[in-house]
């Protein structure tokens, strides 16, 4: 497993999940034509027009702060039609307008915000949003990663595992609260522990661990 990577954490674009994810939709497309996607967060609306252009039917959940510059790129791609914003601060959810149950689910970064236990808990509440064989796409940030440097529980298990960065690392990656770094095992069993079937998980080669499981 590499270490010490200096990327982005925060870094955006297709990587493995957010293609694991388009892949699937467009298979879903195939054999049925409403097919529908959460994504929380996505802070410039980048995914969701992704998927827009593929003609799914997107809702994007994330901070209020966030409402104009998600509507505003929506807007100017002209996917109004395709993509609905809803405001969602975790650990509550919302109750969504338009899409539910979906096909797909993508949890971007927002669960190394909340202790274990509370991710744990959308984490279920969230596969229940999914249709039956539904797929929740999971990121977090790693436990073997740059950001461990300084972490001042990197030696806590996953249950006690959440503190701030080293303030170095804090101000690099603009990451002012406390977080908990994950193990590609510790997402595993989250997975698992919120009642999912656990297709693949993978930690990418600057430290943060992917995830995918299904609703059973």
């Amino acid at each position: 497993m590499t270490t010490n990577i200096t990327a982005n954490p925060w870094e955006t674009g297709i990587d493995e999940l957010e293609r694991y994810a388009l892949e699937e939709c467009v298979k879903r497309r195939r054999v049925d034509r409403s097919v529908s996607v959460l994504i929380l967060p996505d802070k410039h609306g980048e995914m969701a027009i992704k998927f827009a252009r593929l003609g799914i039917q997107t809702v994007v959940a994330d901070s209020p702060n966030h409402k104009n510059d998600i509507e505003g790129r929506i807007l100017a791609a002209g996917l109004q039609n395709e993509v609905c914003y809803t405001a969602c601060t975790l650990p509550e959810l919302p109750e969504f307008s338009q899409g539910e149950p979906f096909d797909i689910i993508v949890i971007r970064r927002g669960l190394c915000s909340l202790p274990y236990e509370e991710a744990r808990r959308v984490v279920r509440q969230l596969l229940l949003r999914l249709k039956i064989g539904g797929k929740l796409y999971i990121s977090v940030l790693g436990l073997h990663s740059e950001l461990s440097e300084g972490y001042a529980a990197s030696e806590s298990t996953i249950d006690q595992r959440f503190a701030m960065l080293s303030p170095m690392l804090a101000g690099k990656y603009d990451i002012q609260h406390p977080v908990c770094l994950y193990t590609e095992r510790n997402l595993f069993m989250l997975l698992l522990e919120a009642g999912a079937s656990v297709l693949r998980t993978l930690t990418t080669t600057y430290g943060n661990v992917k995830g995918i499981g299904v609703r059973v």
